[in-house]
């Protein structure tokens, strides 16, 4: 089971989703949304290494979650973690799925991202009792 697979089967199991292929360009890119406001916090791609500024041209397959930006910051500094491609650099961060980055590191982070772009309950305004 490569860890794309793992991750889909994870978030099937904990959150219900499964993968959408929204792109019918880019029919390999899966979108993992939030089923009650349908926001993207997962993000599947494969994009040529040279993108991720690592040699060579053949794809690999990555991860783009939110984030939140000191934690990304710290991250972006270990082997596997890239400012996030193709997306605000100061909220997401690309996580390379080639085993370089253990499913079980990632899990946490995935965990964190659906917490991220989950709907804020609404603060009611107080009135003032005067």
């Amino acid at each position: 089971m490569t860890v794309t697979e793992e991750l889909f089967a994870y978030a099937q199991n904990t959150y219900g989703v499964v993968p959408d292929y929204p792109f019918s360009t880019a029919p390999t890119y899966a979108v993992l949304r939030h089923l009650s406001n349908r926001k993207w916090f997962a993000l599947f791609m494969d994009v040529p290494r040279s993108r991720l500024g690592l040699d060579g041209e053949e794809k690999v397959d990555i991860l783009n979650i939110k984030c939140d930006p000191i934690l990304s910051g710290s991250l972006r500094l270990q082997e596997g973690y890239f400012p996030a491609y193709h997306m605000n650099h100061d909220g997401w961060l690309t996580i390379l799925l080639d085993g370089t980055v253990p499913t079980e590191e990632i899990i946490p982070l995935l965990d964190m991202s659906f917490e991220l772009t989950m709907v804020k309950p609404k603060r009611s305004k107080k009135k003032n009792k005067e």
